[in-house]
């Protein structure tokens, strides 16, 4: 049993409900594992661990629904411990593991594994997310009802679009039954020649085919019409074009079961950051153009886009220092997601109240995880957040095992400074 834990006088922020927010100065008591009370001037118990917090904020523990941990399989690039640990430094507390894994988490034992090891790493809280069909080959359906009975908390076949229309709408349905969320890679593969950035004046200057913006926004299209016909929970994964914040706006107006992600890299860089052919900024759906950038800030902004997803994937050298064309798609996010996030408080994207919910409640409510709140009886999960902290991004310090960040050498402000999961203190950093 975890001895209390007694957060003092910091900026206290959380969205008990939707449209709720709790925002003032206050004390945050930890017991038993569970957050046990909130407010200004809270008795200290007897044998309490007290942390002063006067200029930070405490909020709830970050969440994270989108992330590659790599385990089992390719365990050189990460792992859970490795993954786990970077993931407390960036302020997460609940991470949804991606199913792509070797072999593939498109059955009951993959996810009981994982969720085994998930206990024995005893640091975040990791929820494996089952692939939509075996061996994520858009063939024929995984057997759902089994992983979500070991312990997974969505479906998706992550880097791969379900293209068959009519295996998707079984998919759908099949899910509904159990109240599975279904997440979607949306990217027509025709349209994409799975080609290595996003097609536009940068690409042709640089000589590399490009995805047009229309491949993401297709499937969306597609999807949303199936959800129309046969209900069910639908995700769309890291958003990335103009034209998908509008489709997704609308299908929220005509109230369907829809939220959707971003990621930090997304919000934060265009398809110019590929111009010197740095294959760190090689991704998933591709950087895409300024008025991409621009339209995913104002749905982020406006709460049609429900989270902020890392898409954390990590990637060895011997993936990513080759040439543009081959290099894998991705990058790793963790770590640097909260800042790049701070930033968009700073630039007047978001307030810093939806700036915490896109990180917290928002991801949460969308796969429908017990995380992103400190309502009373929640579990003890706080990340303590200096907004002042200044940093710059050393790869070489950062605690996944990979180092593929498009944002070393950047200067950022605000950091997690203290992550407890479950009322205990996993990371910790002092100036």
């Amino acid at each position: 049993m975890s001895k209390s834990v007694l957060l003092r006088g910091g900026r206290v922020i959380h969205h008990p409900a939707p449209g709720q927010v709790f925002d003032q100065l206050a004390d945050v008591l930890l017991e038993g594992g569970r957050v046990a009370a909130v407010g200004p001037g809270l008795a200290v118990p007897p044998g309490a661990e007290v942390h002063a917090c006067k200029d930070r904020l405490v909020v709830p523990g970050l969440v994270d629904i989108h992330v590659h941990f790599r385990e089992p399989g390719e365990e050189y690039k990460e792992d859970l411990g490795s993954g786990s640990r970077s993931a407390l430094a960036g302020g997460f507390t609940t991470v949804c593991a991606m199913p792509n894994t070797k072999p593939t988490n498109d059955n009951r034992t993959v996810t009981e594994l994982l969720v085994r090891r998930s206990r024995e790493v005893d640091g975040v809280r990791i929820r494996p997310i089952g692939a939509i069909t075996k061996g994520l080959l858009g063939l024929e359906l995984a057997d759902l009802a089994d992983m979500q009975d070991a312990g997974a908390v969505a479906v998706s076949d992550d880097g791969q679009c379900v293209m068959n229309a009519g295996l998707m709408r079984r998919a759908m349905e099949y899910a509904r039954t159990f109240g599975l969320p279904v997440v979607q890679h949306c990217e027509d593969h025709d349209l994409s020649g799975r080609n290595p950035m996003n097609e536009g004046p940068v690409a042709t200057a640089l000589g590399l085919k490009g995805q047009p913006w229309v491949a993401e926004s297709v499937i969306v299209a597609r999807d949303l019409q199936l959800v129309e016909l046969v209900g069910g929970r639908y995700h769309v994964a890291h958003l990335s074009t103009r034209r998908s914040v509008e489709l997704v706006r609308e299908a929220k107006r005509r109230g369907l079961a829809v939220t959707a992600e971003v990621t930090p890299h997304h919000l934060s860089l265009d398809d110019s950051a590929c111009a010197l052919y740095d294959t760190a900024c090689k991704c998933a759906p591709p950087l895409r153009s300024r008025d991409d950038v621009l339209a995913v800030r104002e749905g982020l902004g406006d709460g049609t886009i429900d989270a902020v997803a890392t898409d954390h994937a990590p990637h060895s050298v011997v993936e990513k220092d080759v040439e543009f064309d081959l290099a894998a798609f991705g990058m790793t996010g963790l770590e640097t997601s909260l800042s790049l996030v701070l930033e968009l408080v700073t630039v007047g994207v978001l307030s810093l109240p939806d700036a915490i919910a896109r990180m917290t409640a928002g991801p949460a409510r969308a796969l429908g995880l017990a995380a992103g709140t400190l309502a009373i009886g929640a579990p003890g999960d706080v990340t303590v957040i200096d907004p002042a902290f200044g940093w710059a991004v050393e790869p070489a310090r950062m605690l996944s095992k990979s180092r593929n960040t498009p944002f070393a050498g950047r200067a950022l402000t605000g950091r997690a400074v203290a992550t407890f999961v479950g009322g205990v203190c996993k990371h910790r950093l002092d100036r």
